[in-house]
């Protein structure tokens, strides 16, 4: 293996120029054969050649990459994210280097967006229209001292920075307040959202959009159609060489650990940036050590600022848990103050009372909950699961709204902008959903009932309930025990965790300050907080896998936000989707096409998809790519019409 930290230059210098094409290989060992993808095995074919780079050294000079590692990178893990950080600067100089020679006309396409202060000029005029255009509410004015106190400590020093704001206190243009100011008094390059769930990617994109220009923004996910961008924010897509970044956090964390060119290129423009990680709760747990770890990383080598804004705070703090160190984050900074001010906030800004069941063993039947929901003229059902939701939709008269991910994005989009439109005239309207609806969408609904989950997900069910305060009472949320208990895994744990703090008889389980105590506890229950050993594949020196010695391509492969072991994405006839599925069959795979064709995607689980299989319900489209046959299989009221066999919501972002 013969690898120490005396000679770790020479191997990151061999990795990334070994690699620069094909990616970054694990390292392992000399005696490795060619059979072996390691850098020693296949991937240096040419390693008993005696090859001689004198006749170069007068071009080259000596490398400045092989001086010693700078001593400021205390420990192995620190070292080893080097390696990605400067292989993306080769590949991304690569690329440009060979598009300036290849393609003057497109390499002249990229950048002239505006400065960061030019766009916070743009950011200060909008505000100002807004704050005079609209109502003088008491939630308005709580909204504009947020924004006030974000503005405030966007002059502290870099660090790691919590955003912790109700719901509805308007987190989304408080956060571009501080992520604009603060990179502006760092002198940094770019603002990077990280958002869950593309939904409300397109909707918080749309809002930078009306701030500071339609072309100062760049959407870099996959339900983005060729048609909702320019030629010049898709170059930017390439390496995230814009001012403002507006992503998922299956790209931005699956970047961090990826191993491919194309997948690093980015990695070195997240550098001096500031990095809003908007509904930080939903940061997988099972991934959550290496994430954090690197997190921790960005912060302390690469002048890297982040922000969790959520409005349950997940308990990220370096920390003991069950007596053992959880190694989080360093010195967290609480935009809005201190834990009494935070109290204060939620509470000035609590526009709707939570009741739990008084007995959280007592189930209530699915006839009894329609039964319930029948009573009202507005009012918003999420449950747990796909098929539940199913099954209380069918009790439920004509008209009522079904949202869930068996519906494709298009449909799910549409029926979202219905139901708004809907309760914004005031008509009648009655929605049966799964949790997608809890982060992002901004639906205001004066009676919301929740089946009993996780107490993030109860408070972001709450947020939909008389989110503008205009009630003149307060809003009213129901929490049930449906009769059917939430899916194995996160979400049972969950529910668990909830279930002992109410238990516990706190006077409100909803307080800000549950938050940390219900995270905390929900980690100390996940069975790892880094499932696939990403860390110990990445750290050179405690490694002790026979083969490699660090594993940059083995952990790529392994750290997954979504297991596409575990699903299949099928093409639905919905709209326009059907036009698109026929160009498909005729004209093949191309890539706008298959951009388009996002927003008329399903994903199922296997067993799910082998079942639609078996009855000849889809066919291959296209080489790997299934669709539904028939209009008939695909519901305009509930989407795909398969039997929901297992719960996909928390593997769909």
């Amino acid at each position: 293996r013969g690898l120490t930290e005396k000679n770790y230059a020479d191997m990151i210098a061999a990795l990334i120029i070994s690699g620069h094409h094909t990616g970054l290989p694990d390292y392992g060992a000399k005696a490795d054969n060619d059979s072996l993808g390691t850098f020693w095995g296949k991937y240096n074919r040419r390693k008993k050649l005696p090859i001689d780079y004198d006749s170069y050294k007068t071009e080259l000079g000596e490398p400045d990459l092989l001086s010693p590692i700078p001593k400021n990178f205390a420990n192995n893990y620190s070292v080893q994210f080097l390696t990605p950080m400067l292989f993306s600067a080769l590949v991304d100089a690569d690329f440009l280097d060979t598009e300036c020679y290849m393609n003057q006309e497109k390499a002249d396409s990229r950048g002239a967006y505006c400065s960061l202060p030019e766009l916070l000029i743009r950011f200060n005029e909008y505000m100002k229209k807004l704050d005079k255009s609209s109502e003088d509410t008491r939630v308005n004015a709580i909204r504009r001292k947020i924004r006030e106190k974000c503005i405030t400590m966007a002059g502290e020093e870099q660090g790691v920075f919590s955003l912790s704001v109700p719901t509805g206190g308007g987190k989304t243009l408080s956060s571009l307040a501080f992520a604009l100011e603060h990179a502006i008094k760092h002198n940094l390059d770019r603002i990077i959202y990280v958002i869950p769930y593309t939904s409300i990617i397109e909707q918080n994109a749309d809002v930078f959009r009306d701030v500071v220009g339609e072309d100062q923004v760049v959407e870099h996910h996959s339900n983005l159609e060729e048609s909702d961008s320019t030629p010049k924010s898709r170059l930017a897509c390439e390496n995230w060489d814009a001012p403002i970044i507006v992503t998922t956090s299956v790209q931005f964390f699956e970047s961090l650990f990826a191993a491919k060119s194309g997948r690093c290129r980015k990695l070195h423009n997240i550098v001096r940036s500031v990095v809003v990680l908007d509904e930080a709760q939903l940061v997988p747990a099972e991934h959550l050590i290496p994430l954090l770890k690197t997190m921790q990383l960005l912060v302390d080598h690469y002048q890297v600022t982040f922000v969790i804004s959520t409005a349950t705070q997940p308990a990220f703090k370096e920390q003991f848990v069950g007596g053992k160190l959880f190694p989080g984050l360093k010195n967290v900074k609480e935009i809005m103050g201190s834990d009494k001010d935070v109290d204060l906030l939620y509470q000035s800004l609590k526009r709707n009372h939570v009741q739990f069941p008084s007995d959280i063993y007592a189930t209530t039947s699915w006839e009894e909950i329609a039964s319930q929901l029948l009573q009202y003229k507005q009012v918003l059902c999420i449950v747990s699961d796909r098929k539940s939701c199913r099954e209380l939709h069918s009790l439920m008269p004509k008209g009522t709204f079904h949202l869930s991910a068996l519906m494709c994005g298009q449909h799910r989009s549409e029926m979202i902008k219905t139901i708004k439109q809907k309760l914004k005239n005031k008509e009648p309207v009655c929605v049966i959903s799964t949790q997608l609806v809890e982060a992002g969408v901004d639906f205001d609904f004066p009676v919301v009932y929740r089946a009993f989950a996780g107490l993030d997900s109860i408070a972001q069910a709450a947020g939909r309930c008389n989110r503008e305060g205009e009630l003149p009472d307060p809003g009213k949320v129901m929490v049930f025990i449906a009769p059917r208990k939430a899916p194995m895994g996160i979400l049972r744990k969950a529910a668990e965790t909830t279930a002992n703090i109410v238990l516990a008889n706190y006077e409100d389980p909803l307080k800000h300050e549950m938050y940390e105590k219900y995270f905390s506890e929900l980690y100390w229950k996940v069975n790892s907080l880094d499932s696939k050993d990403i860390v110990t594949l990445l750290d050179p020196f405690q490694n002790d896998l026979r083969e490699c010695s660090i594993c940059f391509r083995t952990a790529a492969e392994r750290f997954r936000i979504i297991d596409d072991t575990l699903q299949k994405s099928i093409l639905v006839p919905f709209g326009g989707g059907e036009k698109l599925i026929n160009l498909l069959r005729f004209s093949g795979a191309e890539r706008g096409l298959m951009r388009k064709l996002q927003r008329y995607t399903v994903n199922i689980y296997n067993d799910e998809f082998n079942q639609l299989l078996k009855r000849g319900s889809v066919f291959e489209a296209s080489p790997g790519i299934f669709a539904l046959i028939s209009t008939a299989e695909y519901s305009e009221e509930i989407g795909l019409v398969v039997e929901p066999l297992f719960d996909p919501e928390k593997f769909i972002t």
